[in-house]
């Protein structure tokens, strides 16, 4: 396998994107000597069918800056210890770790003679499941016809059995707990998004038809609101980002990949300005995940498709309803985004996410779908209505744990300059040197994670890209083992 696909692997992996095994179970099928470009075109096949064409849009936009990673790897001529295994030839869990792995399981239900129950009796399996994923410290669950079902915990994979689920057992599991009126929208739409309760535990769930029969992804929904602090964000950039909450109007955007953290962070400043702010806020949503009870704030939720028919509509409605705060849970197409823009030119604080990895990004994602008649224009509103932006992303801890890892940009002149001129490749030097205006860079903050002794160094240096810090970390490094030795000596 070539270097620069091994990196390309890694990064898919690590960024959640698809899991080691489906990525070398696609490798194996194709030709050994195939190049990168061509092996990502073939991950962008497989994933096509299993995605939405926002998300799917999303991925592709930072393919471009992975494959560009993994090439700049290669040439160092190095290969990630992730593929280890792969390369060796053992392919297998090692000896002593999947029994392990299944032991951290206990107390989880079988799904084994899932026919011969009632639906009753299926419908008390799922609910006993699902109430098992908290204590279990899980964050997802997944059951997919033909497939073994499987949870994440940690972003690690633990399969809940060896034996994939019949099709037949896969569908009654997925639709037992819904209603009729769900049951019929998923059966004339083939996809389903909602937020499920089961007692005092709620839910995302999403529901999809694929060749093989009926899948459901079911996340859990942290049942308090976590502050940002414990989230994972430093103190000093907890305060930037209260004050970017005290602006009366203007943008922020929350972004990062799918799966890293987002809708926690968007709730932790949600709930910020709730306890600090006296306004009536309006949040949309696709389903409802965090539930926010009011407290200073008048906090109004709205749940896409049932309460309203889209981001779009509800943002225009929201412009009639007195809010001083709009919510909107992603920012997905021309007309959400031209709305959001003109809301927080108009008096209103917007803060909305986005799927996208770094701050460049976010910003050519947030303008380039414009037209270019408007793209002038646009920029303009957006350099002077821009607040900040936090880019964010899960890695884990030390002691077995997740953190966010994230940048943040500032919006100050230098910044609305670079908006303004389309010059967004600059962005990332205005960061480095913008750490009076509360600015920081993803490298940057790893760096200071690691000396904080809440994430591992190595484990840093894989996913960083700038020089100049991975050289500060290596010298961190070999003082920390200098230090070691030294202690060990005496």
């Amino acid at each position: 396998m070539r270097l620069e696909i091994q990196w390309f692997i890694y990064a898919l992996v690590e960024n959640q994107v698809l899991t080691l095994e489906d990525c070398v179970a696609l490798y194996e099928q194709l030709d050994p000597e195939i190049d990168i470009t061509a092996y990502a075109q073939e991950i962008v096949n497989a994933l096509a069918s299993q995605m939405p064409e926002d998300e799917l849009q999303a991925l592709l936009e930072q393919f471009q800056t992975v494959m560009e990673f993994a090439v700049q790897k290669a040439e160092e001529k190095t290969s990630p210890e992730l593929l280890d295994a792969y390369k060796s030839g053992n392919r297998t869990v090692p000896a002593g770790q999947e029994e392990q792995a299944q032991n951290s399981l206990d107390g989880v239900p079988s799904l084994d003679g899932i026919s011969q129950m009632s639906d009753n009796e299926v419908a008390g399996l799922m609910i006993e499941l699902l109430t098992s994923l908290r204590a279990l410290g899980a964050s997802d669950l997944h059951l997919s016809a033909t497939g073994a079902p499987f949870v994440r915990r940690s972003l690690i994979i633990q399969k809940l059995s060896k034996i994939p689920l019949d099709p037949d057992d896969a569908r009654r599991l997925n639709l037992c707990l819904l209603t009729a009126e769900q049951k019929a929208k998923f059966q004339e739409d083939q996809d389903l998004n909602f937020a499920l309760e089961v007692g005092q535990d709620r839910f995302r769930v999403s529901l999809m038809e694929h060749k093989d029969g009926m899948g459901g992804s079911y996340r859990l929904v942290p049942d308090h609101i976590r502050p940002l602090v414990e989230l994972g964000f430093l103190p000093d950039d907890v305060k930037v980002i209260e004050r970017l909450l005290d602006y009366h109007n203007g943008l922020i955007l929350v972004t990062g990949p799918l799966g890293s953290g987002k809708t926690s962070t968007l709730a932790a400043m949600v709930d910020v300005i709730n306890k600090n702010r006296y306004d009536h806020v309006i949040s949309v949503e696709d389903p409802i995940e965090i539930l926010q009870k009011s407290a200073n704030c008048n906090i109004t939720q709205r749940q896409v498709g049932k309460d309203t028919k889209s981001y779009s509509s509800a943002l225009k409605g929201a412009l009639r309803e007195d809010p001083d705060i709009i919510v909107i849970g992603e920012l997905h197409d021309l007309e959400t985004i031209e709305n959001a823009i003109t809301a927080s030119e108009t008096g209103h604080l917007v803060i909305g996410t986005l799927h996208t990895k770094d701050a460049a990004n976010t910003l050519n994602r947030l303008l380039d779908v414009f037209p270019p008649s408007q793209q002038s224009q646009i920029r303009a509103m957006t350099a002077g209505s821009l607040r900040g932006i936090v880019c964010q992303q899960l890695i884990p801890t030390v002691d077995d744990g997740l953190t966010v890892a994230y940048e943040l940009l500032v919006n100050n002149m230098a910044v609305a300059n670079i908006i303004n001129d389309g010059r967004t490749h600059r962005l990332k030097s205005v960061m480095e040197t913008g750490q009076k205006s509360g600015m920081c860079t993803f490298d940057s903050n790893l760096f200071n994670r690691v000396k904080l002794g809440q994430v591992d160094a190595q484990l840093a240096r894989s996913y960083m890209h700038d020089t100049a810090i991975i050289a500060q970390l290596d010298k961190l490094i070999a003082v920390n083992e200098a230090k070691k030795l030294a202690a060990g000596g005496q």
